[in-house]
């Protein structure tokens, strides 16, 4: 179930809203619920992320050495080993 929520923006700004959509392929009603989920999205999780992301950079390969069945490229889309 979703709600309707009415804003109002500037002429410049939907200008720029309806030009970043098409660009994207997408609705101004898609980038606004993008940046309603951003805008409440608990901090904690991108830090976490970024943390991760730091990890796989640094230390992806010697990961995939120790644990070559948990390697990305040998799981499924579940993630379980395929």
């Amino acid at each position: 179930m979703s709600k309707t929520v009415t804003i109002r923006v500037e002429e410049q700004l939907h200008a720029l809203l309806k030009e970043r959509a098409e660009t994207e392929g997408t609705t101004v009603t898609a980038l606004i619920t993008q940046a309603a989920q951003d805008a409440v999205r608990d901090p904690r999780l991108e830090e976490a992320a970024e943390v991760f992301r730091s990890f796989l950079a640094d230390q992806g390969d010697a990961f995939d050495k120790a644990f070559p069945d948990d390697a990305p490229s040998r799981l499924d889309a579940s993630g379980r080993a395929a």
